[in-house]
């Protein structure tokens, strides 16, 4: 196998954008917290360059939808690990917040499991719990999805979600049928737009080229049920991009678009406007 192709496996895409103080972020790495079956998940926390020693900082957590097991069977190696969330996780932290990047078994249920543990221990992490947003594509987007039901223990203060697969509605069974298909959590099986909070901002950016067999359609679906209940949505269509636009297409839409959808995160997480 070339050095091309080994650079351009999946687990090595990278987000096609950079921007100042990537190259000074601070990783603290491997920082164990108890998974949901009482066994060890470690998390990657990425810190703003310069941040102050004890400050607390608000926080974006990358939400991994797909079993680890399955992941590392797949692509070689663990969600946390692939290029494409180490680039996000380096850019979230050059604006200003902590990337939140961890380990899981069961996805749903170790993804509160974190939250937990986040909100237990955020002095300890460096992180104000009072302020986490989301950042999930693809088929992650349920699992982030879910964190934003009125029935939820530990609601968001934003979530991002790009190209995402989104709640059935209307009788349709796309997610559903992915889910089966890919193995990602769907824990909004069932659910509706009515039984989202209205009081959590929600940005959803559309690949207008997705290749993705009926995504669109779900998202095309939910924007107008989630419009017409008057929930605080920013939906952002990318008439040009594919699928994963961000990991595989360069180009000015796609730097605008990764530079929206930071903006979206500083100002709803970390409460102050992007520069």
């Amino acid at each position: 196998m070339s050095q091309d192709t080994l650079d351009d496996h999946i687990s090595k895409k990278r987000v096609e954008y950079d921007m100042p103080g990537t190259d000074r972020v601070t990783v603290r790495s491997d920082v164990e917290f108890s998974g949901a079956d009482g066994d060890r998940l470690t998390m990657d926390l990425y810190y703003p360059p310069d941040v102050a020693p004890g400050a607390r900082t608000p926080a974006v957590v990358i939400v991994a939808g797909y079993p680890d097991p399955g992941v590392k069977r797949f692509i070689g190696c663990l969600a946390k690990e692939m290029g494409s969330t180490v680039s996000w996780s380096r850019l979230i932290a050059a604006s200003g917040m902590v990337a939140i990047a961890y380990t899981n078994r069961q996805p749903a249920a170790d993804f509160a499991a974190l939250g937990e543990h986040i909100g237990r221990n955020g002095a300890a992490l460096g992180v104000d719990e009072t302020r986490i947003g989301l950042l999930a594509a693809s088929g992650n987007a349920p699992l982030a999805m879910s964190a934003l039901l009125r029935t939820a223990p530990r609601r968001p203060s934003c979530a991002a979600i790009l190209y995402g697969c989104l709640i059935d509605l209307d009788g349709a069974t796309g997610t559903a049928d992915m889910a089966r298909a890919y193995g990602f959590a769907n824990p909004c099986a069932g659910q509706s737009v009515e039984d989202l909070a209205d009081d959590v901002p929600l940005l959803l950016v559309r690949a207008g080229r997705d290749e993705m067999p009926r995504l669109n359609e779900t998202q095309d679906r939910f924007i107008g049920h989630a419009l017409g209940a008057n929930l605080p949505l920013t939906a952002v269509n990318v008439p040009d991009a594919p699928h994963a636009f961000d990991l595989v297409q360069d180009g000015e839409s796609t730097r605008r678009t990764v530079g929206q959808i930071l903006a979206f995160l500083r100002i709803h997480v970390a409460r102050f406007p992007s520069v």
